[in-house]
């Protein structure tokens, strides 16, 4: 049952609903809020920006510098967004530097008051693999992270979080500008400095494949899966597909989506292709062709997985449980399919590009 707070409707064509993601709109009445749909009247899933945007950065006036030990990074391993960024952490040698906690992977209610699901923390270690406590500021919730860093938050209380333990606010809660930051900002406390994954050579040609890639596939799955009507969702798919065509053409050639060199538009399309046979084929309706029946891609994925630090942040258990227990507009009673239990460290044949 909706919760009648939430038939207030904005002066956008949207409907509220719960989701979690790394997008937000504006603020309306002063409640809960969060987006598991935001439906435009044709139909269609749209998604808005995150809210906290502020920057770390080395320069000596900056509010946020990149301090050892003072940032911590609130997650989810169901949500692709947050793995991103922890991807970042693990293969840029932060993980030291920046401490992180996951949540746990479904939904529950955040409060008494109102019928808001969201993100929660586990009361113990061992309630839930993966999963711990908050023992940064003792919140139940992400949400109370967001009531903690603004009084007045009324927007959706997404992951992932970077969360400055000196101000005890939110830093940044964009995952695409969260990963820009770990790649350049805290180089003088990486254990791994000398990888970019945003060379200046190849930045134009990122950000251009990131943003086909993003509008069709990152997201497109989720038009897919949220839309309301068939015209758009039919839409969707074909734009999706369409994008997964061009991937697997531009992999025949090279071994990574911008060349030889590994970047952020391989993290930020490979947190979606290792969720693609698992979840969305089946839960958003992503089956017209599955992730193996795409040789280069298929293979492609198990490259990306297989670089070290990068299977630690893909806890299927966790991905599977979230979506198919989160969404019961989508799957009403919860039920968790079998399989198809993808083994990701088999071999590939991606080497047979050069690196």
């Amino acid at each position: 049952m909706l919760c009648p707070r939430l038939l207030l409707r904005p002066k956008s064509t949207f409907h509220l609903f719960n989701f979690c993601y790394n997008y937000d709109y504006k603020h309306i009445a002063a409640m809960a809020q969060s987006s598991m749909e935001e439906i435009s009247d044709s139909g269609a899933f749209v998604r808005s920006a995150s809210t906290f945007r502020s920057w770390i950065s080395r320069d000596p006036n900056s509010q946020f510098p990149p301090e050892s030990g003072r940032y911590h990074l609130y997650v989810s391993y169901a949500c692709p967004w947050a793995s991103r960024c922890l991807a970042y952490l693990n293969i840029k040698g932060l993980n030291k530097a920046i401490s992180f906690s996951a949540v746990k992977p479904i939904f529950e209610r955040t409060r008494e008051s109102d019928e808001y699901k969201g993100w929660i923390f586990p009361d113990s270690d061992t309630e839930v693999p993966g999963a711990e406590p908050d023992m940064l500021n003792g919140a139940k919730s992400i949400r109370e992270l967001y009531e903690i860093a603004s009084a007045n938050y009324t927007g959706k209380y997404t992951v992932p979080v970077l969360w400055d333990k000196k101000l005890k606010t939110i830093v940044n809660n964009e995952s695409s500008e969260i990963i820009r930051m770990l790649n350049t900002e805290f180089n003088n406390i990486a254990e791994n400095s000398s990888l970019d994954l945003c060379p200046a050579d190849l930045k134009d040609q990122i950000d251009s494949i990131n943003e086909w890639i993003y509008d069709s596939i990152n997201n497109g799955v989720y038009k897919c899966g949220f839309a309301k009507k068939q015209e758009p969702y039919n839409e969707a798919a074909r734009q999706l597909y369409e994008a997964l065509d061009k991937c697997e053409n531009i992999l025949s050639k090279q071994r990574y989506i911008c060349g030889n060199t590994l970047t952020e538009a391989d993290i930020r399309l490979f947190v979606t292709l290792i969720r693609f046979d698992e979840v969305y084929a089946v839960h958003f309706k992503c089956n017209k062709k599955l992730l193996r029946e795409y040789p280069n891609l298929f293979n492609y994925t198990k490259d990306i997985f297989q670089i070290p630090g990068i299977s630690s942040t893909v806890n299927m258990e966790h991905i599977k449980l979230h979506y198919y227990g989160s969404h019961p507009t989508i799957n009403p009673f919860g039920i968790v399919p079998l399989g198809p239990n993808i083994d990701y460290s088999a071999p590939h044949d991606r080497d047979r590009f050069p690196a």
